[in-house]
């Protein structure tokens, strides 16, 4: 019988959206700056700013498709390698969080990580998080955030700042393109999360 939480179930979202403001958030941290480009924060706070319900809605899920995409990468490298993609990811994940409580407060922690794990274990981020709920106005930094560090995690594993990025644009081309794509991928485009 199926899970619940399997990812066939689950909506992807605006991927698109999501990918846009990690790949902002991980610019800005390469670039040395401490803050967001001003014309570029305003622009992203106009954006979002102009969403309706569903399309925030779409963004979230969006965020944790990437959650899934990004920790199904992670769990295939670890098990090539012999490794347990939760043993290794999950302790840095939450030693990351800890030093950030302005952006993370602690009682979001359970959840992120939560997310992490579901992803790592296979089943979507976004309808195991939905079990408990609608999203709360204090997940929505946290969320950000660890889609950032779980995204600059690969970028450090594969020593390259845009690996992550790269990962799902080439996805989201090949999905558009309609060609086909090797198993692994598939089920990584074709699924929500």
């Amino acid at each position: 019988m199926p899970s619940p939480c399997d990812p066939a179930f689950a909506p992807i979202g605006d991927v698109s959206t999501a990918l846009l403001l990690i790949d902002s958030r991980l610019k800005t941290v390469h670039s040395g700056r401490t803050e967001f480009d001003p014309q570029q924060k305003e622009l992203i706070e106009h954006y979002t700013a102009s969403m309706g319900p569903d399309e925030v809605q779409d963004v979230l899920d969006g965020a944790c498709t990437l959650i899934f995409m990004y920790m199904k990468w992670l769990r295939l490298a670890h098990e090539d390698a012999g490794k347990d993609v939760i043993e290794y990811v999950v302790p840095t994940l939450v030693a990351t969080m800890r030093q950030m409580p302005r952006s993370i407060p602690t009682e979001t922690i359970p959840t992120m990580v939560g997310l992490v794990v579901a992803a790592g274990t296979g089943l979507s981020p976004s309808l195991w998080r939905a079990q408990y709920g609608d999203w709360t106005k204090a997940e929505m930094t946290p969320l950000e955030a660890t889609v950032f560090l779980v995204a600059e995690h690969i970028n450090r594993i594969t020593d390259d700042q845009d690996f992550a990025t790269r990962l799902i644009t080439d996805a989201l081309s090949r999905a558009e393109a309609g060609e086909g794509l090797d198993d692994e991928d598939e089920d990584d485009d074709s699924v929500g999360a």
